[in-house]
């Protein structure tokens, strides 16, 4: 697995090895061994899979105070994923970067704990999986409003389909700091 650094201190993209032949192709998609790349601490405890179709965007997300890392992929179809850190006290508060994930790359994405998550469905439909640190749980759920002007998120489409939750979601300046995750210095 090739494990590539993104702008954000924390998130990473993992390139698996994928071995091919006349048949197909085969790729470990998670070992708990190499997940000590991510943190020593890593360990999953949920798995989701979401269907979206072209235009969808979920997010921003994040749980607190029972936050959630992510390691995020795509099984069908393509998606434009963010990730956003909202840590109070970090040096990159308010910072995003994004990647490209599909089926076609096998790229994942690993969004440690305390970052705001989001993704747009860039294909007619995307099926997009993703493994948790925690455990959902609907009274930690919170939200960043995705078009928020100051993290100014360059988002590849702009007529996009929101849930309800999502289109009232408030600026990052409008939380309250003790709903925002505090920053740890790994």
């Amino acid at each position: 697995m090739n494990i590539l650094k993104t702008s954000l201190d924390g998130c990473l993209v993992l390139e698996p090895h994928v071995f091919t032949d006349e048949r197909g192709w085969f790729f470990e998609s998670f070992n708990l061994d190499k997940t000590l790349a991510l943190g020593s601490d890593v360990r999953f405890r949920q798995g989701n899979t979401s269907s979206s179709i072209r235009g969808a965007l979920r997010g921003l997300h994040y749980q607190w105070p029972r936050p959630q890392g992510k390691l995020i992929s795509v099984v069908r179809g393509e998606v434009w994923d963010v990730a956003v850190d909202i840590r109070r006290g970090s040096p990159q508060f308010g910072q995003w970067t994004a990647v490209v994930l599909s089926a076609e790359n096998k790229r994942q994405l690993w969004i440690p704990e305390g970052f705001a998550h989001g993704f747009v469905t860039l294909s007619d439909t995307a099926v997009f999986t993703y493994l948790c640190t925690d455990t959902y749980q609907p009274q930690c759920d919170a939200n960043v409003a995705w078009d928020d002007p100051e993290l100014a998120i360059d988002w590849p489409l702009k007529d996009v389909l929101l849930s309800p939750k999502d289109a009232a979601a408030p600026r990052l300046v409008d939380i309250a700091a003790d709903r925002l995750p505090e920053y740890w210095k790994r």
